[in-house]
């Protein structure tokens, strides 16, 4: 009998990516060019967008659906064809800061209802270490009725698209994968061959592969936390972090991190699923946890830097308007999901200062739905302070005057969280990170 693999190429068996956001959408398109494929979500919504060719992400352009042979559906019938399952859901955190797994799980149902001998599945979302194996597999064998290893090969491949960024694309970055045995190993990272041309990592296990992926943004966590944190020693010493990173960054081996807001649902939410599962094998893990503390507390510090300026400019908090650019967690993405500017907005409101926030590509739907308030059309001219939070190409190239024409009477404070401004403001108030 032919490999999957095979099957696959010869377009005598089926693809499907399950969950079509700004992961699993680039790889079912990628695949579609090559191969068979089926697209899944269950909002039906997205669907039709998709059917139209929309990107509901807003990453892909129309012309990245030409020549695809997909087909994208809701419908559990229809995905009863696909032999070979790429889950690429979520895995947000809750509010206590636990991994909710809940939408790999429904993902993993659905993939179990549909399930035959012979069938792969392959996960892509980041999880800590023996979630593939203790969490999704017992799942798809109690809804399919089968056996894993006798009946069907499961896999683990974890995603490393990075929003916003055309040049690291799922083609040019290595992909790291695994299987359950080597047979499937083998079949999983030639599948992924056909689509990435930088080469795939074959890793030694499942557990490897979703350790490798875990740690990758828990290490750039750490990182941005102590520059974080060196940032706040620095404000108190006087002297502005980038001059210093700048002086510090001549040397060869330096590693150039910058200070900022981390959010977003890598960097943000991953570093809590390893420290979960530390604490479940009877280990406190120290560095990380300080880490997460540090960065989730860097919105609440900009907001009160911004307030203890306005007082020393002899100004009443509660009188002043503040205006907030940027509401997504990076920039030139339209994705707000764990945005940390809604800290700062916080903070700043428990003084009882006036906030707007606007940004051209967070949709104010979206913002008010998720965080109780809205992003404004166009910024006014009145205010006490502007706070650039995030360097969307629109903002970069701004200069004094501008930001002068939106402060009231042409004076006030400009807080430039990204150092973006550095060096090009004389007039006013200026501090960054």
């Amino acid at each position: 009998m032919s490999s999957i693999y095979d099957r696959l190429v010869n377009k005598e068996a089926t693809l499907a990516v399950i969950g079509l956001g700004y992961v699993g959408l680039p790889i079912a398109l990628e695949f579609a060019k090559k191969i068979k494929v089926i697209g899944f979500d269950i909002n039906e919504k997205r669907v039709d967008m998709m059917r139209n060719s929309i990107d509901p992400s807003n990453e892909l352009e129309k012309e990245d659906f030409d020549g695809c042979d997909i087909h994208f559906t809701a419908d559990l019938n229809e995905l009863r064809e696909a032999n070979f399952y790429i889950v690429a859901v979520p895995t947000p955190i809750d509010e206590s800061r636990l991994p909710d797994l809940k939408p790999l799980i429904g993902a993993s149902t659905t993939v179990g209802k549909v399930l035959k001998k012979g069938d792969y599945v392959v996960y892509e979302s980041t999880v800590y270490p023996g979630c593939t194996e203790e969490d999704c597999i017992p799942v798809l064998e109690a809804e399919s009725g089968l056996k894993f290893r006798d009946d069907f090969m499961v896999g683990y491949s974890p995603e490393r698209i990075n929003p916003g960024d055309k040049v690291n694309t799922l083609a040019s970055i290595v992909k790291v994968s695994s299987g359950c045995c080597e047979v499937s190993a083998e079949n999983i990272a030639k599948t992924y061959e056909l689509v990435v041309t930088a080469g795939v990592h074959r890793a030694s296990s499942i557990k490897v592969a979703e350790a490798a992926k875990i740690i990758e943004n828990t290490q750039r966590d750490v990182n941005i936390a102590l520059i974080n944190e060196l940032s706040i020693i620095f404000n108190k010493l006087g002297i502005n972090t980038y001059d210093v990173l700048e002086a510090a960054g001549t040397k060869w081996n330096f590693l150039n991190f910058r200070p900022g807001l981390v959010g977003g649902h890598c960097i943000g939410v991953d570093p809590y699923y390893l420290t979960h599962k530390a604490k479940q094998l009877g280990y406190h893990a120290k560095i990380i946890n300080s880490g997460r503390y540090v960065n989730d507390s860097m919105g609440f510090y900009v907001g009160k830097q911004t307030v203890k300026k306005i007082i020393a400019q002899g100004k009443n908090p509660m009188e002043s308007r503040i205006l907030i650019m940027g509401a997504t967690f990076k920039e030139d993405v339209s994705d707000i999901r764990n945005s940390k500017i809604v800290d700062v907005h916080r903070e700043l409101e428990s003084f009882a200062c006036k906030v707007d926030v606007v940004d051209p590509h967070a949709d104010p739907d979206e913002v008010e739905h998720e965080y109780n308030f809205r992003t404004i059309k166009e910024a006014g001219s009145d205010y006490d302070a502007i706070i650039v939070a995030v360097n969307h190409e629109e903002y970069v190239g701004l200069d004094e005057s501008e930001f002068e024409g939106m402060l009231k009477d042409g004076k006030g404070l400009l807080v430039d969280l990204k150092g973006i401004y550095k060096g090009k403001i004389n007039r006013l108030e200026y501090w960054s990170l």
